[in-house]
This record gives C-alpha cells, structure tokens and sequence, in this order.
C-alpha cells in the first residue's frame, strides 16, 4: 500500500462511515479497485487505524452530548441523560451478539466480494428512499426504539450495508425525529468500534512487524479530518430529508459494484 493510496482509503472511511453509502462496503471496493495486496494482517492492522480515526472524529463532533452520557450514567438516577445511556447501552446488543456468535462467518464476507456489495447497496440504497418518503416528527428514541435500531446496526455489520444508513432508516421509519435519530446513530456507534478494536487487538490477527508507521498516519490523518466534516454535513442532511440523493447515489455504486463483480 503506498501514501497515496492510504490517504484515499482513510479518505473513503472518513466520509463513508458518516454518509449512509456504507463505509466497508466502499473500503472493499476502494480495496480492489486500487489493488490492494497487503497480508491480511496489514489490512486489518490499517482497518482498525482508519476506525480508530472515525470513532475520534464523533467523539470530537459529540464530546458535550458523550460528556452528558457519561455523567448521566454515573449518577444512577432515573433521569433523561441516565435512560439515554442505557438506550445507548441497548442498541449495542444484537451487534455485540452477532460479532461474538458469528465472527468467522463474517470475516469471511470481507474478501473483496464486490458482487455481494454491490447487492448490498441496493439494499441500503432501498431503505434510504424509504426513510427519505416518511413523514417529519417530534418523537423521541423509546427503548424498544433503540433494540431496532440496534438490529438494524448488527444487519449492517455486512459489507454495503450502511451503518448510519441503516440505524438513521429505521429511526425514521419508526417516527424518530431525525435530527434524533442521527445524533443516537452516531453515538451508540462509537464503544462498538472501540469494542471491536480491542477484540482485534487482543486476538493477535494484527501484526505490525511489517507496518508502516508513515502509511498508517496518512491514512488515520484522512479519516479524522474527513469524519468530522462528513458527520457534521450528514447532520445537516438528515435534517433537510435529502436522504433520497444517497439513495439513488447508493443504486448506482452497487449496479457497478455487480457489473463490475460479476465480470471480474
């Protein structure tokens, strides 16, 4: 992997994990347009810095509402900021359970399947359109709300499913204000990225023997400075309902992704 190429992935990640047109599904594609030929245990080494970056750039976004979270849930006490951490708590179940249960299941869909993504896209970009059609509401995130949403994460952990496009979807779809529903999808993401890098980390898959300390920065540098700018603008989006735009942006990229899959 060069710096160029570094940059461009840590740049996809940092826009991608925000934007609903679904961060591993286009690290996948990036991957194999740019023939990436790194050891397994480099690209994963250079996934978790890219997600690392991003989990930094939300905390930044977010550092008063995951302040209020944190002083919410140490002061044991049945109050708004106390329920929406434990609704932050609940969403991460299915997602937790699905990556325990079936971790080598799922490793496996990350092999540059492009045809799968592509597939997957049609999917996210289906449930975008849906959301971008629902009605404007007042509501609130329930705690059946927030289990969902959070089956609705765990769905997303496949390559071209979004994330954001998911969670943000079926908030919408539940009635869930959406300037609410962005900010609880941003949020009950980060201790699951955290989670997820610790498990990597402790596993042992990653080496950084042969790591490149230089390309790692780069690429780290690009999906901090890029997610904090596209978590910004998707809030904004979400707000105006544009979600239609990524939808059909979302149709287009996973046609290409099976044409494209299917004939390589």
């Amino acid at each position: 992997m060069t710096y160029l190429d570094a940059l461009i992935l840590g740049a996809v990640q940092g826009l991608t994990e925000f934007l609903p047109v679904s961060s591993s599904g286009h690290l996948e594609i990036g991957k194999a347009l740019l023939g990436d030929q790194s050891i397994p245990q480099e690209s994963l080494l250079f996934t978790v810095v890219v997600h690392f970056a991003t989990a930094l750039s939300t905390v930044i976004v977010f550092r008063k509402d995951i302040i209020e979270i944190f002083q919410g849930l140490f002061q044991f006490k049945w109050n708004e900021e106390f329920k929406y951490s434990l609704k932050i708590i609940l969403s991460m179940v299915p997602a937790v359970f699905i990556g325990l249960v079936f971790s080598d299941q799922l490793e496996s869909l990350f092999s540059g399947d492009i045809l799968f993504v592509g597939f997957m896209l049609i999917i996210t970009a289906l449930l975008l359109w849906l959301a971008d059609k629902a009605k404007n509401t007042t509501k609130k995130v329930t705690f059946q709300n927030a289990f969902v949403i959070g089956v609705a994460q765990a769905i997303a952990i496949l390559p071209g499913i979004s994330r954001s496009g998911a969670t943000i979807a079926t908030s919408v779809l539940l009635g869930i204000d959406r300037a609410r529903a962005a900010r609880f999808s941003f949020l009950m993401v980060v201790p699951l990225i955290l989670g997820k890098m610790a498990k990597d980390i402790l596993s042992g898959d990653i080496s950084n023997e042969t790591a490149n300390l230089g390309i790692l920065i780069a690429g780290f540098a690009a999906a901090f400075v890029f997610g904090i700018i596209a978590c910004t603008w998707m809030i904004a989006i979400v707000k105006k309902s544009k979600l239609s735009y990524f939808a059909v942006y979302c149709f287009i990229v996973g046609v290409i992704s099976i044409v494209f899959g299917y004939y390589n």
